[in-house]
């Protein structure tokens, strides 16, 4: 069984030669929209996802605007509105150390370096200069733990475990 992941969502249609409006929840914007290389789009209401070829990329505004090969009407782009652009576990890069597919890291548990449970991560945001991960404790409240080197000690990723060394006031 094959398992996807989320690259990007269509938001709307852009001019009237089969652009898209992407918001994209990829870090990998160059590799993943660079022409020539292949997309699975999911439709509501479709089994099977549709394989599209990038065409081009470019940005406007906060979007990005994509178009692919055989594609070239407003028409033909309209019906893939709310659509969502998903890469295959088998086109997922290595990455390098302490970099980490969102996937990976929701669901993971997460405790201090003294031993103490802290809750599970379940979600990313991604602010700016460095991600912060969203943690769900057991007091059901939320305690956000950026990912800087002085915070979080170490990713066992075969584990789903994480061990931070909280600086004061970051937990709840």
């Amino acid at each position: 069984m094959t398992q996807w992941f989320n690259v990007g969502k269509i938001v709307n249609t852009h001019g009237i030669r089969g652009e898209v409006r992407v918001i994209s929840q990829t870090d990998f914007k160059a590799e993943r929209y660079k022409p020539g290389n292949t997309l699975y789009l999911f439709l509501p209401g479709r089994d099977e996802p549709l394989a599209v070829t990038i065409e081009s990329h470019r940005v406007h505004k906060q979007f990005d605007l994509l178009k692919f090969e055989g594609f070239d009407s407003i028409e033909e782009a309209e019906k893939w509105k709310g659509g969502m652009l998903k890469v295959s576990e088998e086109q997922l890069d290595e990455l390098g150390e302490n970099e980490f597919y969102f996937h990976e890291i929701i669901g993971c548990e997460v405790v201090t370096t003294a031993g103490e449970k802290v809750g599970t991560v379940k979600e990313i945001l991604t602010p700016g200069a460095n991600d912060v991960w969203v943690v769900k404790t057991a007091q059901q409240k939320e305690a956000l733990i950026p990912y800087i080197e002085d915070v979080v000690k170490k990713v066992d990723k075969k584990e789903k475990r994480i061990v931070i060394e909280p600086m004061e006031g970051l937990l709840p």
